[in-house]
């Protein structure tokens, strides 16, 4: 698959989602659940941080046993962790930043893969490397909208999912942006429901954020 049919890939899976949201699944039985909770409201695109000790296991089964759900791998941190996600059969893997060694195993691998970005500099290694979807980390406290505006400038064609400091109400205001395909968060899962086993409330969550998200 040449790069930009991996990016097209990747836009249409995020433009598609329009909120991606972002799990840290501390227990592996928790995982299934979760993505069912998620998927019933709505929310289908799913990304499984490796940030806990479970992460694994928990991509492992949402991929297994809720077909409906399209898995992708965060927290992607070197090559190591992106020929994981591969292993795991995940649709896309996303990183908060980027190497010049995991820019290069993205770009030679077949799995489509929005590296982190929150500099000119940063945007620019992506673009050498054949990456113009990115995500803009931390998005609220890299500078927001007004920075997201200024990139845009010099990089009209380079389009986003911004995550970091984004929930219910701002999630509307990134979406708005001409550039932004989709955002990134937790909100629609906190910690405290996953942990309580809260599934009807995240579905809830989720069902108003989508009706309220989505363009008509």
């Amino acid at each position: 698959m040449t790069a930009a049919a991996k990016q097209q890939k990747l836009a249409a899976l995020f433009k598609q989602a329009a909120v991606i949201p972002v799990l840290t699944i501390e227990k592996a039985e928790h995982a299934v659940p979760l993505a069912k909770a998620l998927v019933a409201g709505g929310v289908r695109t799913l990304e499984v941080t490796l940030r806990t000790d479970a992460a694994v296991a928990a991509a492992k089964a949402i991929i297994a046993e809720v077909p409906d759900a399209i898995v992708g791998i965060g927290t992607i941190l070197n090559a190591d962790d992106l020929a994981r996600a591969r292993a795991l059969g995940a649709r896309f893997g996303i990183s908060p930043g980027a190497t010049p060694e995991l820019l290069k195993a993205a770009a030679a691998g077949d799995l489509p893969f929005a590296p982190g970005i929150a500099t000119a500099s940063e945007l620019m290694q992506a673009l050498a490397a054949g990456f113009d979807l990115v995500k803009f980390f931390p998005a609220e406290q890299a500078g927001g909208i007004k920075a997201l505006r200024a990139l845009a400038g010099p990089f009209p064609n380079i389009r986003f999912c911004p995550t970091g400091g984004i929930g219910e109400a701002n999630a509307a205001s990134w979406l708005a942006e001409p550039n932004v395909l989709c955002v990134g968060g937790s909100w629609l899962c906190p910690a405290a429901d996953i942990r309580a086993g809260n599934w009807t409330g995240i579905t809830a969550m989720c069902n108003s954020a989508m009706k309220s998200l989505k363009p008509a």
